[in-house]
């Protein structure tokens, strides 16, 4: 699915001088109905609403992220947009130091920005808050600032000190400190930028709290709207769930194959997530839970090239895919750690610090994977040798001999191959943990990693939250249609329940 732009712009000031120059903060404001209105520079939460289609996709996005939030899109400063903007926001400051130092002052554009900041300071407040909302529109009223401005009498100070006091008020807890620092600012042209800054801060905070009490709603609305489309759909095209009964009917098949065993019945993690049929090798009666956790571990290791894809996942496919990158980028990972370890000892291992080199070195190197897998293990596999020669150099500890070297080297470069023996244990149990991860939920399925796993503990637990999040939500959206599939692909005999369960 594509991502959300989560930017979302403040309109220009109404003076043409000052639009021209006008500084870009985060900070959404509600729009003005007396003036023109400017195309968005960006897509903005008023925009995805105008598109049933583009409302779907983000209730989908905040109701399956517990932890969703909007945030400013900062350019790099060595990016040629973050130049442009560097540059038109100095010349807008540069311009309003310009008027508030001419003789008499001219306050354009300071009034315009006071519009800005009392448009803000009222967004802030919620609907019980009147006094305020009157004591703002009072303080800041913009007729009456014009006429001191036309006197010559307007005193920004002032305004500033009122309106940093107004800040205090209504600012998140986290914003004090950016609050609290911009008393110590004098000058009136770099509070007042100052100030505008932490305002679209502010701004975003009570975007971000409103998302989260609507979450709820937002979830509820994504399942209904989303099978209600789906549904429309399958009446004009009755084949709509061809692929998903095929992929469903795959599934269960897999479940009731036998395998001889699971990876390591020594390791208990391993045995409590295997299906009972992996565990002793004879088929177990099927449950829908059980053949959909199936069918969603399959999708990790969709074949690109196979366009039969379910249709009840097509708009989450894009993130499937994304999954499936992170747990293979998580396999490479975890499979160098595991081989360093084995000659690194528990001394080097039990360093958090050395631990967190290791993967910055191996995770720098996840792009150049993909794409030269020889090339990026080779560079892996120095780098790492190189640092734990060091490190037990530091700590007083004997050196890897000659011999350990070259095995070193060599087994890590071995980690390219996808056929490679730690590789592959690594990727079964990485996929094990996410089973678990359906069956048991997350934290419990971290609290006894499979071996080689635990190193990796923080990645596992954001990878298999994502998983879950998604699956829950799909099934949500699209059990009863699951359920009448599943009655046809498991036998009665075998079924150990009627409907799609919660995973």
């Amino acid at each position: 699915m594509p991502d959300v732009e989560e930017k979302v712009p403040l309109k220009d000031p109404g003076d043409a001088e000052c639009r021209s120059r006008k500084p870009e903060t985060s900070a959404p404001t509600r729009e003005d109905p007396s003036g023109p209105k400017d195309p968005p520079e960006d897509l903005s939460v008023t925009g995805l609403i105008d598109t049933v289609d583009n409302v779907s996709k983000l209730s989908n996005k905040i109701g399956m992220n517990h932890d969703f939030h909007m945030e400013e899109k900062v350019s790099p400063p060595s990016s040629l947009e973050g130049q442009v903007k560097e540059t038109m926001h100095n010349a807008f400051w540069d311009h309003l130091k310009e008027q508030l130092s001419a003789t008499p002052p001219d306050f354009s554009c300071a009034l315009e920005l006071l519009k800005e900041i009392k448009e803000i300071l009222l967004s802030l407040l919620l609907p019980h808050q009147s006094r305020l909302r009157s004591e703002i529109e009072e303080a800041l009223d913009t007729g009456l600032l014009g006429r001191k401005a036309e006197h010559g009498a307007l005193n920004v100070p002032l305004l500033s000190k009122y309106i940093l006091d107004m800040m205090t008020l209504l600012c998140a807890p986290v914003r004090d400190e950016a609050v609290q620092k911009l008393e110590n600012i004098t000058d009136p042209v770099r509070l007042l930028r100052g100030i505008f800054q932490v305002l679209g801060l502010m701004k975003m905070d009570m975007v971000n709290y409103t998302i989260q009490s609507l979450q709820p709603h937002l979830q509820e609305h994504s399942i209904q709207h989303e099978r209600a489309t789906f549904q429309e759909l399958l009446n004009k095209q009755p084949s709509l769930l061809d692929h998903t009964t095929k992929w469903l009917t795959q599934a269960a098949a897999d479940l009731t194959t036998p395998l001889p065993t699971c990876l390591d019945p020594s390791d208990s993690a391993t045995v409590a997530c295997c299906s009972p049929n992996e565990a002793v090798g004879s088929p177990e009666p099927l449950s829908p839970t059980m053949v959909l956790s199936q069918g969603f571990l399959n999708l990790l290791l969709w074949d690109p090239a196979n366009e039969e894809f379910p249709e009840t996942l097509l708009m989450d496919r894009t993130r499937l895919q994304e999954l499936e990158s992170q747990l293979h980028q998580l396999t490479v990972l975890a499979s160098v750690l595991l081989v360093a370890s084995s000659f690194s000892g528990s001394v080097l291992f039990g360093s958090p610090q050395f631990v967190d080199k290791l993967k910055r070195i191996t995770k720098n190197l996840m792009e150049e994977f993909d794409s030269r897998p020889e090339e990026a293990m080779q560079t892996v596999s120095e780098q790492v040798s190189q640092e734990i020669h060091q490190s037990l150099k530091n700590m007083g500890l004997a050196a890897l001999s000659s011999d350990n070297t070259a095995s070193l080297i060599g087994q890590l470069q071995n980690i390219a191959k996808k056929e490679n023996c730690v590789r592959s244990v690594i990727d079964q149990r990485i996929h094990l943990f996410l089973k678990c991860c359906l069956v048991l939920g997350v934290q419990r399925s971290l609290l006894d990693l499979p071996g080689g796993l635990t190193v990796i503990e923080a990645e596992l637990a954001e990878l298999g939250q994502k998983f879950v999040s998604l699956t829950h939500h799909n099934q949500k959206v699209f059990g009863p249609y699951y359920t009448e599939i599943l009655k046809t692909v498991i036998p009665p005999a075998q079924a150990l329940e009627t409907e799609v369960e919660s995973l």
